[in-house]
């Protein structure tokens, strides 16, 4: 657990830097192409935005920890050609320690990606979302998915010693915080529903 804390940390510190590093490109970029409109700037100048592309539809949550977890999550998603999106507003939800948010967002998400991708690629879907209704935290992760996947617990995997720990260790961070979760399935789609009340 320090070792996974220190990562992050270590994460949302690059991120700051990155950050920083994109706002200012983004004006060179600006300069670049007004005033040297050749084919060797262009050109340069599409070779930067490609690179900082990842940055452009960067998720902000309110939360810094959040924030890491879903970029982290959306470029694996691309590399499976998986359909990702989050809306998420997670601002003033400081009450969830950051191992317990790493635990429901990463092995929701992970269920999701897993089961989304035994689909054909123009097929798979995971949509992300989390918002305050009134006292309530209420997070979904939907996912497309193929016909007979189990509705509770349980693993799709062959090593059932590594695996299948996702459903029981997000139950536990809920309750943790006097929460429930439903998994339900839907003809053709998945659906975690979490609430956790607001203290």
């Amino acid at each position: 657990m320090e070792i996974q804390r220190d990562y992050y940390k270590e994460r949302i510190a690059e991120e700051e830097r990155v950050r920083s590093i994109y706002h200012d490109l983004k004006n060179h970029l600006l300069v670049m192409e007004s005033r040297q409109n050749t084919a060797e700037t262009r050109q340069m100048a599409q070779a930067l935005r490609s690179q900082i592309a990842d940055y452009e539809d960067y998720v902000h949550t309110g939360n810094e920890f959040l924030d890491i977890i879903l970029k982290d999550k959306a470029a694996k998603a691309r590399e499976r050609k998986i359909d990702f999106s989050a809306l998420v507003d997670f601002k003033g939800m400081d009450f969830l320690e950051p191992l317990d948010i790493s635990t429901i967002f990463g092995n929701a998400i992970d269920n999701a990606m897993e089961a989304s991708e035994q689909l054909p690629e123009e097929d798979r879907l995971v949509t992300v979302k989390a918002e305050r209704v009134r006292d309530m935290l209420l997070i979904t992760v939907e996912n497309s998915t193929p016909p007979g996947i189990p509705s509770t617990g349980g693993t799709t995997k062959c090593d059932h010693f590594v695996h299948g720990f996702g459903i029981p260790n997000i139950k536990k961070a809920v309750e943790k915080y006097d929460g429930q979760c439903s998994f339900r399935p839907n003809d053709g789609t998945y659906l975690l529903k979490i609430l956790i009340p607001i203290p």
